[in-house]
């Protein structure tokens, strides 16, 4: 069976070395992380032997951690434009087996939209991913405007994944824990925060009206909704029209019809359970978080899956093939 799958991480470190000493603070100075790094540099070696072996078709890959959002203005369009061109480079001679999401210079909402278009148009890159905030603003603040604009123009989707928390907020909600007075990056990043902030930045942009604006914009989120199935019904009432925000919709109908989710890194059943439940099952896109979670914990979870053959191939490759227009 084709499996297709639309989280998997890379970084370059002659890219990454140009970023700002200390941008990222102490994020990713884990033994664990520093493990992870030749992994994630690495595309036609053993990333590529895992998928043979594993039986994945085709991966998309997106740059790790916040890069460009930590730069303004030209550094970070040079920044994004060197790793999406390498990126490119690296993957031009198994364009069977990967593709990309665009890293962009969100900081620089114009040029933002120009890279996601030039890397649509000459590369056949499939959208973009971004991570999390911009500075200490959401996405739906109206300068962001350009790149939904754009990503709706080309049919693009865009890849909402969790970024670093801005300080304050790290400050306020992750930090003084066990006499440390620095972030705790479990509770801030991979154990809880990364995803309830997620769910706050789509949100926010239904709230804002930004799908109504954008009625054919795609976004996806991953790790099996980030918090969002739980969360529907509550949701649902709590954001209807009319009740102060801009939204013109319901919830469930406008993410129905524009927000996917990804599997990444989620491998038991009652998740998925939940999110075939309110969010369907042509919404659902298989995804692994590779380095972060391994090939074989994605495909044992794919295969134990218990629904009618029909339904697990939308979410092994139909849904990402329809979605990413792969076969067009």
């Amino acid at each position: 069976m084709r499996i297709v799958t639309l989280e998997e991480h890379i970084s370059f470190p002659e890219i990454t070395r140009r970023l700002p000493a200390g941008a990222l603070g102490n994020f990713g100075q884990s033994p664990a992380m520093q493990q992870m790094l030749p992994k994630l540099a690495d595309i036609t070696g053993n990333r590529l032997r895992s998928m043979d072996e594993n039986g994945i078709t085709m991966q998309v890959l997106s740059v790790d951690s916040a890069g460009a959002n930590l730069l303004d203005g030209k550094e970070a369009l040079a920044f994004t434009r060197d790793y999406n061109d390498l990126t490119a480079e690296k993957i031009k001679d198994h364009r069977d087996r990967f593709n990309a999401f665009a890293h962009l210079p969100v900081s620089n909402p114009d040029a933002a939209a120009d890279e996601l278009e030039r890397t649509v148009k000459e590369y056949g890159f499939l959208g973009a991913m971004i991570r999390g905030m911009v500075g200490e603003h959401f996405l739906d603040h109206p300068r962001f405007t350009p790149i939904f604009e754009r990503a709706e123009k080309l049919g693009v989707p865009i890849y909402l994944h969790p970024g670093i928390p801005p300080k304050s907020v790290a400050d306020t909600y992750y930090s003084n824990i066990n006499g440390s007075a620095g972030m705790f990056e479990p509770l801030a990043c991979y154990g809880w925060g990364w995803h309830s902030e997620t769910a706050v930045h789509v949100l926010r942009l239904l709230a804002a009206g930004v799908f109504d604006r954008f009625p054919k914009l795609k976004i996806i989120v991953g790790h099996m909704g980030e918090m969002l199935p739980f969360m529907m019904v509550r949701s649902e009432r709590a954001f209807k029209p009319g009740n102060g925000g801009a939204n013109q919709r319901t919830l469930t109908e406008t993410f129905k019809a524009q927000l996917y989710i990804t599997t990444s890194g989620f491998f038991t059943q009652p998740p998925l359970r939940l999110a075939l439940d309110t969010f369907g099952v042509d919404n659902i896109l298989f995804s692994i978080d590779y380095p972060f979670s391994t090939n074989e914990m994605g495909i044992g979870f794919l295969k134990n899956i218990d629904l009618p053959e029909d339904q697990i191939k939308k979410i092994a490759y139909e849904n990402a093939d329809r979605v990413l227009r792969l076969n067009m």
